[in-house]
């Protein structure tokens, strides 16, 4: 016996297939006015809703009495590769420079009739332009446009000067765009520049700031002794003011680092008031200060990219308050909060050589041509 099995596929009503086109244009090729200095055009994105066609033109009549007949068209391989083909021909891809990719969102055109065989044309064009860092896109800005045109009906390929013209038009303002922003657009900085500067107020206020021709005096300890069992304490702490400034492609950061204590957050016991107390609170200040020259180091060890140079900034900054923490309890914990005098007097040698090393002295000190 033979069985005879019929297959039948059954189609959504949703599903469409592409419509293949009645008639191609070809780009002609054609080289810029200009030479792009600041991007090259590393990729063309299709992202419009319909990728099948660019339009509908109009054709002569096909006999005498009948309409234009509307004839389906697109670009000779497609609209990405259409337009990215003219664009390598236009000018030479100088791939040191930024890349840049454009999504294309609209580009249609299409024709109605008028007397006489006229056609009256539309051409649209719409798009994002912008560049890839690791998986996400950056927009840089967004481009469209709108031209009409009136021609005799005819060959689908005579549209194909006034299409090349928009998107050389297009390309134009990207170019224009570009130069403008590139000195002072974030997203488009090529590198990262950071200055530091110690931060100091005149007049001084409650707040002191770290000075190794000021050291601290009995005098800033203004807030009334607390009852415990320790005979002085300093609450010294490090802060930094950023200040951003983008020059020539460049993000310079301006960290102003604060090395600083209140005095009103500053006591003393009267019991507590001598030479080695005042030593030993002093090089609390110190700790904090040779931290904060630390932090700086961490931070131009970096390589900051312009695009993420506030993380690691934060990074190093938490990595300095974590430091800073772990030496006060330490040097604490060594000295006996300076009852332990020789443990001390270690603490003291340690923090004046780390000064010196870090090129913190005293204004003798350099009048004096140490090293």
């Amino acid at each position: 016996m033979l069985i005879i099995a019929l297959a039948f596929v059954l189609i959504s009503p949703a599903f469409k297939l592409p419509l293949a086109p009645d008639a191609i244009i070809e780009l002609q090729n054609q080289r810029f006015t200009f030479i792009p200095k600041e991007f090259y055009i590393a990729r063309i994105d299709d992202e419009r809703s319909d990728k099948a066609l660019i339009g509908r033109l109009l054709s002569v009549k096909s006999g005498a009495g009948k309409t234009d007949e509307t004839l389906k068209v697109d670009f000779k391989g497609g609209a990405a590769a259409a337009l990215k083909k003219f664009t390598d021909n236009g000018f030479t891809a100088d791939k040191s420079l930024r890349p840049v990719i454009i999504k294309l969102h609209t580009l249609s055109v299409t024709e109605s009739p008028l007397a006489n065989a006229r056609a009256d044309g539309r051409i649209s064009m719409a798009i994002t332009f912008g560049y890839d860092r690791d998986e996400d896109f950056i927009k840089l800005g967004d481009y469209s446009t709108v031209s009409t045109y009136q021609r005799n009906t005819g060959p689908a390929q005579q549209v194909e000067p006034l299409l090349r013209n928009a998107i050389v038009n297009m390309l134009t303002y990207l170019n224009t765009w570009m130069n403008k922003q590139a000195a002072t657009n974030i997203k488009l900085a090529k590198g990262v520049n950071i200055v530091f500067t110690d931060y100091n107020e005149e007049p001084e206020g409650d707040t002191v700031y770290y000075d190794v021709n000021r050291p601290l005096t009995w005098a800033d300890f203004k807030q009334k002794p607390q009852n415990n069992k320790f005979g002085a304490e300093v609450f010294a702490s490090l802060g930094y003011n950023e200040r951003v400034k983008i020059v020539n492609g460049v993000v310079n950061v301006k960290l102003d680092i604060k090395v600083y204590l209140p005095k009103s957050a500053c006591w003393v016991r009267y019991d507590a008031i001598n030479s080695n107390s005042l030593t030993h609170e002093q090089h609390h200040f110190d700790i904090v200060k040779i931290v904060g020259e630390h932090f700086k180091t961490w931070i131009l060890a970096e390589k900051l990219n312009a695009d993420n140079y506030d993380g690691p900034i934060n990074m190093a900054y938490f990595d300095a308050l974590r430091e800073i923490n772990a030496l006060q309890k330490q040097y604490d914990t060594e000295t006996g909060h300076s009852t332990n005098t020789y443990r001390q007097q270690l603490w003291n040698a340690r923090i004046a050589t780390e000064l010196h090393e870090l090129g913190i002295k005293p204004a003798v000190d350099q009048a004096a041509g140490l090293n």
